[in-house]
């Protein structure tokens, strides 16, 4: 009995040092040049084995049995890789999910970029009111407030010409002043005037009375003389721009429209040349008050604002007016036909029963610097209202003119 356990024990210290030796044998790398140098033959330590009794029936310690480890053969890789389980763990940051990659539009820093992979310069990349002047990588959408704000502010607008562009039977130029109170951002009053210091009847008409004795009825060729209106103005869209480099200006599309009511002329005799005892004197035109009309205006245009009380205005503004021509300076078809009666007579007109309106002295009298006799003038205004007509005229012009806010 006792040399078989001495027979067991023994084979289990072979099994166990196995292994070991396996482990010990020197690795001879394949020929070549890393070849030349010999391994190292370093001895082999012989393991330790647990020394029993052989007296003793059970041994003190069974050693636990490990698998086999497959010796390295002559010529196999040295760089072979290691079994499974003689792998060393993985760290714990490999372990940890990747973080996201930065999307391919998003903006990068100046200094997070390298130098030779910039796409722009460093003054390219300055940033002027929060944006930057230029980046390919970038898209930036700015939406601001306007710089100098119009609510409860009072606006004075000067217009020194504001010229007639449709003019067909008629010609308007003349100057315009506006107020207008912002009573919030988008919504202001406005209270206007213009005077027309040049109406008259276009080259057109002129030429039709000169050659042919003929002209536009007068209710068409009526001329405004001056209007007063009182309105709203509204301002649905603004913007800015830049001039100068570093210069912004503010501007404002701009709506108006109004009421209110003008007067209105009529040409009575055009331009003549008159010859008395030899000598020709220019008599000017002769123009007579048609009385005064309703007047509605619309129209729109561009407030360019500079700082925060200068701004300049570009306007169109359509001047709609009521003609009919039935009196001329005051004097209706009766009245003329009483003052030619009077005039082929040679009897006074302070005599003569007409209506309280009739401005007779204007058809009466010699004027002294162009000896022209004022009562050749009578049957050229009973003409003018031998027919009454009536018509709706289009005034379109051109404002240009300028604005100081407060």
């Amino acid at each position: 009995m006792r040399t078989i356990l001495s027979f067991a024990v023994l084979l289990s210290t072979v099994a166990g040092a196995d292994p070991a030796l396996a482990q010990a044998a020197p690795t001879v790398p394949a020929p070549g040049a890393e070849s030349s140098i010999p391994p190292d033959m370093a001895p082999v330590a012989a393991p330790q084995s647990a020394q029993h009794e052989m007296g003793s029936s059970v041994p003190d310690e069974q050693p636990v049995a490990t698998p086999r480890a497959r010796p390295q053969r002559v010529g196999e890789d040295a760089a072979e890789e290691t079994p499974a389980s003689e792998e060393a763990p993985a760290p714990a940051e490999a372990a940890a999910p990747a973080a996201n990659p930065p999307a391919a539009d998003a903006p990068l820093a100046v200094a997070d970029v390298d130098t030779e992979l910039r796409t722009t310069t460093p003054e390219q990349q300055r940033l002027v009111h929060g944006a930057p002047l230029y980046n390919p990588n970038v898209s930036v959408h700015i939406v601001q407030k306007k710089r100098f704000a119009d609510e409860g502010k009072h606006e004075f607008a000067l217009y020194p010409l504001a010229v007639q562009v449709n003019g067909k039977f008629t010609n308007h130029a003349g100057s315009a002043l506006h107020y207008t109170y912002h009573v919030q951002e988008n919504f202001a009053l406005q209270v206007s005037g213009i005077y027309n210091w040049h109406s008259n009847e276009s080259r057109f008409n002129l030429e039709l009375i000169d050659k042919v004795r003929e002209q536009a009825q007068a209710a068409s060729s009526l001329l405004l003389q001056w209007g007063a209106q009182a309105g709203v103005e509204v301002t649905p869209l603004y913007g800015k721009f830049a001039f100068y480099d570093d210069q912004l200006a503010q501007f404002s599309l701009i709506i108006n429209g109004g009421a209110g009511f003008g007067g209105t002329r009529h040409l009575i005799r055009p331009e003549v040349a008159n010859q008395v005892e030899g000598q020709t004197f220019t008599v000017p035109a002769r123009f007579g008050d048609a009385g005064t009309r309703f007047v509605g205006s619309v129209g729109g245009g561009f407030r360019v604002q500079f700082g925060d009380s200068y701004a300049v205005r570009l306007e169109v503004r359509d001047l709609v007016y009521t003609a009919r021509v039935d009196r001329v300076d005051g004097c209706n078809l009766s009245d003329f036909e009483k003052l030619e009666a009077a005039r082929s007579a040679n009897q006074p007109f302070a005599n003569l029963d007409l209506s309280g309106g009739c401005k007779f002295q204007k058809f009466d009298g010699v004027d002294p610097d162009t000896k022209k006799n004022y009562r050749e003038d009578i049957i050229l205004g009973r003409d003018l209202v031998a027919e009454p007509s009536s018509d709706v005229l289009n005034n379109v012009s051109f404002y240009a003119g300028f604005s100081i806010l407060f």
